[in-house]
């Protein structure tokens, strides 16, 4: 695997990683969290991807198919789940 594609993998997982949890912080709405939950999923699939593909880096790996899991989760929980009683704004 080639150092530039290893490189670009981990600084898009952790530059993703750092957006999404800014936009989560910043508590701008329902659509907006469930956005950057899957911001989030894209960075567990980058970081699992360089884990992997990177010597002596499985921990971030297996600690990324972890936060997959519960990035998916924040995906389903802020953009799929239709809520009973309850409609969402058009701008949320």
């Amino acid at each position: 695997m080639s150092d530039g594609l290893l490189d670009a993998l981990q600084y898009y997982g952790a530059a993703a990683a750092t957006l999404a949890a800014l936009l989560v912080s910043l508590n701008l709405g329902e659509r907006w969290n469930g956005w950057a939950f899957v911001i989030f999923v894209t960075s567990s699939l980058a970081l699992i991807a360089w884990g992997f593909l990177q010597p002596d880096s499985e921990g971030i790996g297996w600690q990324n198919v972890a936060l997959l899991g519960i990035n998916l989760v924040g995906v389903y929980s802020h953009l799929i789940r239709k809520r009973p009683g309850a409609e969402r704004a058009p701008d949320e």
